[in-house]
């Protein structure tokens, strides 16, 4: 019998702890054939999703898809993301929480995600690695002003910075 995914128990805890901490959720997830979402508002083939309770009906965070229901321009769209796209899930308010390395799905000549068959199994190598995001407000005392050459902008809305 093959080994579960962490993934998908780490994204239910953190999930969890923005919750318990009144934090808003967000995933920002990987468009692909399997992923069923409004395609209007897919940017670089990739999604930011709010996955409160106030902004989600029927959330289920199962160990292969998260699926449920919300509005989007008024109109309730059915949501199915599957784990393995997941590229991170973040609190909005401060961006902490955790991201993972996703690889890009193989594409034909003309664009379209190829299926992998079904007796293929991924090796460790491209299995997803999850890290973790540091909080915008830490800020090491070794750091030079070299290392950072813009400033972090005041106010607006809080973006996810993906760190390799």
């Amino acid at each position: 019998m093959s080994e579960t995914s962490t993934k998908p128990y780490l994204l239910r805890a953190i999930y969890e702890w923005c919750t318990d901490n009144g934090y808003t959720p967000y995933v920002a997830a990987m468009v692909d054939a399997q992923t069923r979402v409004p395609r209007e508002f897919v940017k670089n083939g990739e999604i930011v999703l709010n996955i409160s309770f106030s902004a989600t009906s029927g959330l289920k965070m199962d160990n292969d898809f998260i699926h449920f229901n919300a509005r989007f321009g008024g109109v309730s769209r059915e949501i199915s993301v599957p784990v393995n796209n997941v590229v991170a899930i973040y609190a909005r308010e401060n961006g902490q929480g955790m991201a993972f390395e996703v690889s890009k799905p193989a594409q034909d000549d003309a664009g379209i995600p190829v299926e992998p068959a079904d007796n293929m199994q991924p090796d460790a190598a491209s299995a997803p690695t999850p890290t973790a995001v540091p909080s915008p407000q830490a800020e090491s005392a070794d750091t030079s002003p070299d290392d950072n050459p813009e400033p972090p902008k005041k106010g607006g809305r809080p973006t996810l910075t993906r760190i390799k």
